[in-house]
């Protein structure tokens, strides 16, 4: 089973078409990059997965549920991290993983053993009583992945996460997640504007005026369509571009 299957998504606000007929699916383990200039979709697309905004036309499956007809149960199956931090800066990294567990209805113990595990996977176990704010801004981001994983979910939705990070704090959050994908079989979605974040083994999603103009592993689509990344996407996205 497909830890993600969109299905011919369309999205519009008013006259205008945000999306048109988005299908795509993620594999259990892989690593997937969503690539887009300005406008191409991929904000909506974000919203639509996360269901800030209600679906108008398609489907979005997670974990085998339907975001339409079974949110609840979908919705379990998904972690995410978005652009804009959205830790309490003055509570410490282990009170901000306490209050999302409840949140999410785990028990005490659950909680206890959970948080242990993730703050461990995620090397902040000496950090645990430190207040978010002292923290830099490539620790904030394992605090928010760790609280995302707290509930064990198969899909990891990341919304460029990795910017305001310094070039190592950014290599460093990229080969993580790729260990994740590797050691616990979690899917991760990661939207990005940085084509130097993409690696060749990876899956590769391009949206281009709210069309998918290219989806499959990458270094296939640079070839394909260009020799290399830069090339294949300057030409996928010019203006008119269609799959």
């Amino acid at each position: 089973m497909n830890t993600l299957e969109v299905s011919e998504l369309s999205f519009a606000y008013g006259a205008r078409q945000a999306l048109g007929q988005v299908s795509f699916n993620l594999a259990p383990g892989r690593f997937a990059a969503l690539l887009g200039p300005n406008g191409a979709g991929k904000s909506t697309l974000i919203a639509l997965l996360t269901r800030l905004y209600d679906l108008q036309r398609g489907d979005i499956r997670v974990g085998g549920h339907s975001l339409r007809s079974a949110p609840r149960p979908a919705l379990r199956q998904l972690g995410v991290v978005f652009q804009q931090s959205t830790l309490d800066l003055d509570l410490s990294v282990e009170q901000n993983l306490r209050y999302h567990a409840a949140l999410h209805g785990l028990s005490r113990s659950q909680s206890t053993i959970r948080i242990e595990a993730e703050l461990a996977r995620q090397a902040l176990t000496e950090r645990r009583r430190e207040r978010v704010r002292e923290l830099n801004g490539g620790h904030r981001r394992r605090v928010e992945i760790a609280r995302a994983l707290l509930h064990e979910p198969r899909l990891l939705l990341l919304d460029e996460a990795s910017v305001g990070l310094d070039p190592a704090s950014r290599l460093a959050l990229n080969q993580h997640l790729r260990s994740l994908c590797q050691e616990q079989r979690i899917s991760v979605l990661w939207t990005t504007h940085l084509l130097d974040e993409v690696q060749p083994s990876d899956d590769l999603l391009i949206l281009h005026q709210g069309r998918l103009v290219a989806s499959g592993q990458a270094d296939a689509l640079s070839q394909e369509h260009g020799g290399d990344l830069g090339s294949a996407f300057s030409r996928l996205t010019t203006a008119g571009a269609r799959p």
